[in-house]
């Protein structure tokens, strides 16, 4: 299941990030605490983007990024 699916408020466990060819927005999402084993919760989902919650911060990521998030 992707990010995008994922319901408000319950935290889920990230399995893995699909993102091909681009090392630097992979470096850029694990300097926020966005990677494999780490807990994610969506705080809102928004028309074109989610609010989401790692590690006591908040972060809004558009859908693109979300779909790619396996969670």
């Amino acid at each position: 299941m992707t990010l995008i699916e994922a319901q408000e408020g319950k935290e889920y466990i990230i399995k893995s990030i699909e993102i091909e060819d681009d090392e630097e927005l992979v470096s850029f999402l694990f300097s926020l605490g966005c990677y494999s084993g780490e807990a994610i919760t969506v705080v809102a989902h928004k028309k074109n983007s989610l609010m989401v919650s790692i590690k006591d911060a908040r972060y809004n990521i558009d859908s693109q990024l979300a779909e790619s998030i396996i969670i």
